[in-house]
């Protein structure tokens, strides 16, 4: 016969891993920052807005504001199932302005290889995601 304490501590959920934990808080400071960059440095942001939206400042303050709650919103366990699929959203939110930098880039004459990075950034949205979803999957503090 197992004593009590044994018999608790069997079921006990075992820790999160911790790369899974420092990749929450790396992903969370990610978009924090980049949140907060919204609002430091607006007209950088509005200069990548693809003409064809309207209110460009507008969209660089909400956007900068999504991406602050959903960062903040990555670190409790009951808000982190919403603020996943949240950020995706924003992620794939954003990709017409980061097209449109690449348009820039190239309008611009811009050195190739800084052509070929902002190029290389369109398909690492894709593991943008993926980091978001598993992060946010995550059970537990």
């Amino acid at each position: 016969m197992t004593s009590p304490r044994r018999q608790h501590s069997q079921h006990r959920r075992p820790p999160s891993p911790l790369p899974l934990s420092l990749s929450r808080y790396a992903l969370a400071l990610f978009f924090s920052v980049a949140g907060l960059l919204h609002f430091i440095f607006p007209a950088a942001y509005a200069a990548i807005m693809p003409p064809w939206l309207p209110a460009p400042l507008l969209l660089v303050y909400v956007s900068g504001a999504c991406e602050l709650a959903g960062g903040i919103g990555l670190l409790p366990a009951r808000t982190r199932r919403l603020a996943g699929p949240g950020l995706i959203a924003l992620s794939l939110a954003v990709l017409p302005a980061n097209v449109q930098m690449l348009l820039n880039a190239r309008a611009a004459g811009d050195p190739a290889w800084q052509q070929a990075l902002l190029l290389a950034r369109l398909p690492l949205q894709a593991a943008l995601v993926w980091w978001i979803w598993k992060v946010s999957r995550q059970a537990g503090r």
